[in-house]
């Protein structure tokens, strides 16, 4: 089975913006409409940077069709499904498969640690409820395991909707070897800005990037100057970004980047859901300077 999907180029993992305790439907939709304009090739929901853990069942509902109605068919729209259960999983990949999500996410359960074995029957299960494509999204220092290749190997023989990997690793050698041992239809992207363009090189098709909530475009050109194998100009716009690229992460994310949304007038607040505080005044002070260097300009569409 091959995904109508095209899992390449810039696929932006979207804030969950908060205000007041609340999802902001306002931002969010603000935000849907300028990762359109600015021409990414898809949307990830409610993974890491969507805050997730803390997004109730009907929350979840809610972005799913909001953000549907929002790109209306343009982009497509992929959501985060994963928890440390698998009961959950399965009812949350339902739950956003009726909801009308165009694809799924599906992280390694974190905290419960368990062995390949348990990942495999994990994510075996979750694929058997859905006919949708099927990211996995493997990030050790988040789930304190990581997929292994054997593992994803087992898992694409049996079900070839799964046909991607949002992959964290910043491992130039498990990308190699991704690319090695599994068939050329499965599509790797990588999971954190400052290693694209080695990812690329080594044959992934794009990222599931944090900085395109601000910065979609450069991102876009960049990754497509890239799979143009013009890794000269790519270069160029990855040695610009990647102050920002690194700053990002200077706390846990999505702390930094929704800092930066609020500080450009993306989103209404930097909000945060606990257990997650608001930033360091000396990394809100960081972050500032570093868009100052860079002169980001802000969208002519913003909310303050």
């Amino acid at each position: 089975m091959k995904s109508h999907i095209k899992f390449q180029g810039v696929y932006t993992a979207l804030v969950t913006p908060m205000l007041s305790g609340k999802i902001c439907m306002e931002s969010f939709s603000r935000l849907l409409n300028n990762q359109v304009e600015q021409g990414v090739e898809g949307i990830v929901l409610l993974g890491t940077t969507g805050e997730a853990p803390t997004v109730s069942n009907s929350e979840r509902k809610s972005l799913i069709s909001t953000a549907k109605a929002s790109v209306k068919g343009k982009t497509p729209i992929v959501v985060g499904v994963g928890s440390n259960c698998t009961a959950q999983t399965i009812q949350n990949t339902i739950d956003s498969d009726n909801a009308g999500a165009d694809a799924i996410q599906i992280v390694a359960p974190y905290y419960n640690k368990p062995t390949q074995e348990g990942l495999f029957r994990h994510f075996d299960a979750v694929a058997q409820c859905t006919e949708k494509p099927i990211m996995l999204y493997s990030i050790q220092s988040r789930c304190g395991i990581e997929i292994s290749i054997s593992t994803i190997q087992r898992l694409r023989d049996k079900h070839p909707h799964i046909v991607t990997i949002k992959d964290c690793t910043a491992s130039c050698d498990r990308i190699s070897e991704l690319k090695r041992s599994l068939d050329n239809d499965f599509q790797i992207l990588a999971g954190d800005d400052s290693a694209t363009l080695p990812f690329i090189s080594l044959g992934a098709t794009g990222i599931v990037s944090v900085a395109s909530n601000l910065i979609a475009r450069e991102l876009c050109s960049m990754v497509n100057l890239a799979l143009q194998n013009n890794f000269n100009e790519a270069a160029k716009i990855h040695h610009e970004f990647y102050p920002l690229f690194k700053g990002l992460f200077i706390e846990g994310n999505p702390g930094p980047i929704k800092y930066v949304l609020y500080r450009q007038g993306l989103i209404s607040s930097p909000e945060l859901r606990l257990p997650m505080v608001p930033l360091l005044k000396e990394n809100q002070l960081l972050l500032d300077q570093i868009l100052d260097k860079l002169d980001i300009k802000r969208p002519q569409s913003v909310c303050c």
